[in-house]
């Protein structure tokens, strides 16, 4: 009996380093199966992306979560928004997807975590028949490195890097409020929609919000107070322009951040 083939893969989030990373990898790996679990809940530049990898990879991306995104799963947690402390965003919406997708197959995915991340371990399957390897680390391959990499592909940066410092969904918790602010100059439908989520929980009497302690609208009353302060200078900072400061600070913030969903 032929042994099973060992399936090889690798998840877009619509980030820079899993991008960067399928890059890398494209003639090294050819039989790579790439993927990208869908929450329903995009912005419109990470689609947009996923789509331009998708041409130069000359491979399908295989969608995942097809018609069960994130309004799906609200509804089985009883409306209760994801926090940082109960994601079950990340659990329903990429992490279990993932591993039926794999199923009980024999696979490696491969990790975009660079060799400058010495603390991010990334999602590890509890599963044993999945093994993860980490090809950036194992090459030494640091931030600069990956928009290098970015850059002489011609792909460069997916567009939301010039006010966000990361991928996911448009109301994350995990956004700064200057990106908030962000997302209500340039997509104001969406920041409506994630307001439209703290009202109900208002309505029921909860004090639930996106961000720590301020609602939404709380963050708009804020507007110029908060944009002075992200323009002060932080640290040895020495950034120019506002993407540069994004790309500079985005590792930043918690080291427990959704690794899934922003990479």
């Amino acid at each position: 009996m032929n042994e099973q083939p060992v399936r090889h893969l690798l998840g877009l989030s619509g980030g820079k380093d899993s991008a960067a990373l399928a890059i890398y990898l494209r003639d090294k790996v050819p039989d790579m199966e790439y993927f990208f679990a869908d929450t329903g809940a995009e912005l419109p530049e990470t689609l947009e992306f996923v789509d331009l990898m998708e041409d130069y990879l000359g491979k399908k991306i295989v969608r995942l979560n097809a018609g069960r995104g994130f309004d799906y799963y609200l509804k089985l947690n009883s409306n209760y928004l994801p926090t940082a402390r109960t994601r079950w965003c990340t659990i329903n919406l990429k992490l279990k997807p993932f591993e039926e997708f794999v199923g009980d197959d024999n696979a490696i995915s491969y990790v975009a975590i660079r060799a400058d991340e010495p603390h991010r371990v990334g999602y590890l399957s509890t599963k044993p028949n999945i093994k993860a390897i980490y090809p950036f680390k194992e090459d030494g391959l640091i931030k600069d490195d990956i928009v290098r990499i970015l850059e002489e592909s011609g792909v460069g940066l997916p567009e939301y890097y010039n006010w966000r410092s990361r991928s996911g969904c448009y109301f994350c918790f995990y956004q700064r409020k200057t990106e908030w602010i962000g997302l209500h100059d340039r997509h104001p439908d969406l920041f409506e929609k994630a307001k439209e989520f703290e009202l109900y929980h208002k309505s029921k009497g909860r004090n639930h919000t996106w961000s720590q302690d301020e609602s939404l609208d709380q963050i708009l009353t804020r507007r110029e107070e908060i944009i002075s302060e992200s323009l002060q200078p932080k640290k040895a900072d020495k950034s120019k322009n506002l993407l540069d400061s994004v790309l500079r600070e985005e590792d930043d913030d918690d080291e427990n951040g959704c690794l899934v969903c922003f990479k």
